[in-house]
């Protein structure tokens, strides 16, 4: 047995000595009594059963001789099997932290560093793969692969597979039937805004135009429920960096500027990922990332290094993360590549213990973006050997890698590190608390198999469908209508829809546009106005698409941006239009025809010229599989736009950073430039107008910590009904620290009938006003504070009020 003992030190003994003949049967056969149908004999029943025990008995008595023979296996004497139904772990009744400690206490070494590792599922485990993240529909489990890779010690999560529910069901079952204790695996995808061949969402970026978190509420679940539905209990988002940076291509995954929007919005995803449990058959783990500080790379380039001191990090980077994860629980964070004043960080504890577990009592665990762990070593060089690195980032708060290193080494690094001390066993405890309890909470252990009937009632169900139109439609946001140009009548005889963005539909970055109903401009336009001569020209010979313009009625112009221009990883230097666009602009223009520019792109572009010279100008961002029927509706009258920017356009890349919420030092003036945005935050038109008026404001009374109570009246006075999204920013007058000039601190999304009167009440909690002071704590301060409602960040109706301590 010498060839077979390799004993552990002081953590049990290995996969050959843990899994013999007899604990194989007694797993198989209870899971088939688990999972036996109804129709099951009794005399089956009851053989698999006598079967069950004398393994059993059989497997006691050889751990009883093994533990005779060797010293280190003496604890298995006496006790009961731990795959025994007895066991704490395996009682659904028993609360979860009493569930995990107990599982924990029974796991080797070998089987903790396993649950911290995440493989790849499709070109490993199955015999056809469509890519490298997705299997095909009709590929099969190869259980020879699955032993090769994870022997009998299980395996922590599974990424791109994408599987049916059938395939998770098989890899699941033999999953459970190989590992000693029965720990089921996780599989993760990525969820966006939109599960793998499901229903297709606006890109956040987007989604965020609507500035309604019930709408994101209803995407999270939606999505949620079609990932649960193929047996996929985690979803890489959503994304909650700030995007301050617009050359960042990853700007599309974002929920925009503002630390405030952005957490009201991630804390509505999270809430409608988890549903009312995590545990049920529709709801998963959302995972915000990518923590934090990501979207402000230097020089625009992504996983470049982020300049913020402590007080911006708490103040504004770390707001859009705070409610996502203290009041939605959130489950799951993604620890991001790059580095804050020197410190990487997968390597920093401050924020990934002290901040994210101590402050905000994180219960989730903390997986790496991929390779972050990895570039410990060969990037920022602040770990000498790959062992370094590994064990560094469990040590500092990481508790999963995500394809970081070989398999073999990130394991056998993590055990010679606690054998070496050079990482305590809490450390790993922690990291491996972190991962069960994500499984328990999802109910894996307890109900580890999906209804394969589940998918074909949930995925691209109709009300998942009508839900992504409804998105798009809220979305889609007016920046010019001059003397009314929009929306066009549906009368028009003659329309030329030009541009390369015309006839596809976009749908930006982590989709592919091969899926859904991708519903172009071209195909809206003509669905809706079927009596029109529609022209298409997709603007490649300029010349051509000016002819046709010359010809028609009113031009559509489909620019913008596409995928490999924006999304993660295509980070750009320059922000106006790509390709010859500019110039198809100017010279479509030039025709002399009433121009409406649609844009769908990822990121706020410089498009100084185009406001100035054409007369409407619809932003449509990545609408989503619908998005050419919802920008035709919006462009004939059927839909009132209503959404509002995220995230400020500026009119040159000088003006760099450029969001709305700048410290008052900041100087806005250059010797050929005002320093004014094109388009600030928070604007949008609409087809009909409102006005504000009756500000009041009510404080609570001194030493008291209710909430401040801001009303105001918004009219409608059009001739139309319309939605308008009031917004609420407030200032610091005098304070220990400088404070941003103005900040979003609420907003309500209101439908308005044509002359109809609203009362919007905004209740501000005094805790929105806390700030992070001199001596390094949160501290609501007395003083004067100024606030400003209306329809963007450069509302005037203004009143004052008196915090008093």
């Amino acid at each position: 047995m010498a060839d077979k003992m390799n004993v552990q030190s002081g953590y049990g003994f290995t996969s050959h000595q843990r899994r013999g003949e007899h604990g194989s049967l007694i797993r198989r056969a209870s899971l088939l009594l688990m999972m036996r149908k109804p129709d099951l004999s009794a005399r089956r029943v009851a053989e698999i059963q006598f079967r069950t025990h004398l393994a059993s008995a059989l497997a006691v008595l050889s751990i009883a001789c093994l533990a005779a023979a060797h010293p280190v296996l003496a604890w298995a004497q006496g006790a009961v099997p731990p795959t025994d139904s007895n066991a704490l772990y395996k009682q659904p009744g028993a609360p979860i932290d009493r569930r995990v400690d107990d599982l924990l206490s029974r796991m080797t070494l070998e089987e903790k560093v396993r649950q911290l590792d995440l493989y790849s599922g499709a070109t490993a485990l199955v015999d056809q793969h469509k890519d490298d993240t997705h299997a095909t529909s009709a590929a099969h489990f190869l259980p020879d692969k699955a032993q090769e890779m994870w022997g009998d010690l299980g395996v922590g999560a599974i990424h791109d597979l994408n599987p049916t529910p059938e395939q998770a069901n098989t890899i699941q079952q033999w999953v459970l039937a190989h590992n000693r204790l029965g720990i089921p695996a996780l599989f993760i995808e990525e969820g966006l805004h939109g599960f793998d061949t499901g229903t297709v969402f606006p890109a956040p970026i987007g989604l965020a135009a609507t500035w309604n978190p019930g709408i994101v509420q209803k995407v999270g679940a939606a999505i949620a429920a079609e990932a649960r539905a193929t047996g996929v209990g985690m979803i890489l988002g959503p994304v909650l960096d700030l995007a301050r940076e617009p050359r960042w291509g990853r700007v599309e995954e974002d929920y925009g500027e503002d630390p405030y929007l952005t957490g009201q919005l991630g804390l509505a995803y999270v809430q409608g990922a988890h549903g009312d449990s995590l545990s049920s058959d529709h709801s998963v783990v959302a995972e915000p990332k990518h923590f934090a500080g990501h979207g402000s790379p230097e020089g625009g380039t992504n996983t470049s290094p982020v300049h913020i001191g402590e007080r911006e990090l708490r103040s504004v980077m770390l707001k859009s993360f705070e409610p996502a994860i203290r009041d939605g629980k959130a489950m799951g964070v993604m620890a991001a590549y790059h580095e804050i004043d020197g410190i990487p960080i997968t390597a920093d504890p401050f924020l990934l213990k002290k901040i994210l577990r101590q402050e905000w009592g994180f219960q989730g665990f903390v997986l790496s973006d991929l390779g972050a762990i990895q570039r410990l070593y060969n990037v920022h060089h602040v770990a000498a050997t790959p062992k370094d690195a590994v064990c560094l980032g469990i040590k500092s708060g990481v508790d999963m890698q995500f394809y970081d290193f070989e398999h073999e080494v990130f394991q056998k690094s993590l055990m010679d590190c606690v054998h070496e001390g050079s990482l305590s066993p809490s450390d790993l405890d922690r990291a491996v608390r972190s991962v069960l309890r994500v499984k328990f909470a999802l109910g894996l252990f307890d109900h580890p198999l999906i209804d394969p009937g589940l998918r074909a009632r949930t995925y691209r169900s109709q009300a998942h469908l009508d839900l992504t139109l409804e998105a798009a439609r809220k979305s889609m946001t007016l920046l010019k209508n001059d003397g009314h140009l929009l929306p066009l009548s549906k009368s028009t005889k003659k329309i030329a829809v030009i541009g390369p963005n015309a006839d596809v539909a976009q749908y930006g970055d982590y989709e592919n546009e091969s899926n859904g109903a991708h519903i172009s401009i071209l195909a809206g336009i003509r669905a809706l106005v079927p009596q029109a001569a529609i022209e298409f020209d997709a603007g490649k010979d300029i010349a051509a698409a000016v002819a046709k313009a010359k010809d028609a009625d009113v031009v559509i112009l489909g620019l913008g941006e596409r995928q490999g221009i924006s999304g993660e990883g295509f980070d750009r230097t320059d922000l106006g239009l790509p390709g010859n666009q500019e110039q198809l602009l100017e010279a479509v223009v030039g025709a002399g025809k009433p121009v409406v520019l649609v844009l769908e792109n990822g990121r706020p572009l410089t498009i100084g010229w185009a406001k100035e010279h054409v007369p409407a100008i619809l932003e449509a961002w990545y609408p989503g599989e619908f998005g050419g029927r919802a920008i035709a509706e919006t462009l004939f009258g059927d839909n009132n736009p209503a959404g509002r920017l995220t995230i400020t356009f500026p009119r040159s890349l000088g003006q760099l950073p450029d969001f709305y919420n700048f410290d008052p030092s900041r100087t806005h003036k250059y010797v050929d430039d005002d320093g004014a945005p094109l388009f600030p935050f928070g604007f949008g038109l609409s087809y009909t107008s409102f006005h504000y008026d009756h500000l009041a404001v009510q404080t609570p009374s001194p030493g008291s910590n209710g909430d401040v109570v801001v009303t105001v009246d918004v009219t409608n006075d059009g001739d139309r009904p319309g939605e308008e999204v009031a917004q609420l920013y407030v200032r610091q007058d005098v304070g220990s620290v400088e404070t941003p000039d103005r900040s979003l601190k609420g907003f309500s999304r209101i439908v308005l009938n044509p002359r109809e009167t609203k009362n919007v009440t905004f209740r501000l909690p005094q805790g929105q006003l806390a700030v992070w002071d001199t001596e390094n704590k949160w501290t609501v301060e007395a003083g004067q504070y100024t606030l400003w409602v209306g329809g963007s960040s450069q509302a005037s109706l203004t009143t004052k009020f008196v915090i008093h301590r």
